[in-house]
């Protein structure tokens, strides 16, 4: 193995980059939680009066299925815009927990972890964009 030098695990290290990604996972669920709570609020304001009809199905409008028309809308203060910003938070909170992850063990020098998140992350990504 010459040229090659060796990597030690720094426990420390470690310990922080879990306790970063644990942070991140709570906070990501919260303030999900937070901007759906927000939204269903507003659409029980907005819409709570009126009377579904459960005789027809209607799906969701293509504005909802856009990432950036959901951002726009969310920011004029569409109800289900909101609600579904909030969805969005949710989805996007363990691919930030990949990414972070990846980032830890690039840094640690731990390349086979690091192909490892890139190939998981690189799944997730492509069933987003197949779900839509």
């Amino acid at each position: 193995m010459h040229g090659m030098t060796h990597y030690e695990p720094d426990p420390q290290a470690d310990y922080k980059l879990e306790q970063v990604i644990g942070g991140l996972l709570r906070a990501g669920v919260f303030i999900a939680a937070a901007v759906v709570l927000l939204g269903g609020i507003l659409y029980l304001a907005q819409y709570g009066s009126t009377r579904p009809a459960y005789h027809a199905f209607h799906g969701e409008s293509s504005e909802l299925r856009s990432v950036t028309a959901v951002v726009k809308d969310a920011a004029s203060l569409d109800s289900r815009s909101i609600i579904q910003l909030g969805l969005l938070l949710l989805v996007l909170t363990p691919i930030a927990r990949v990414v972070f992850s990846a980032a830890g063990f690039l840094r640690e020098r731990d390349y086979i972890y690091v192909a490892i998140r890139a190939f998981v992350l690189a799944v997730l990504l492509v069933s987003l964009v197949k779900i839509r």
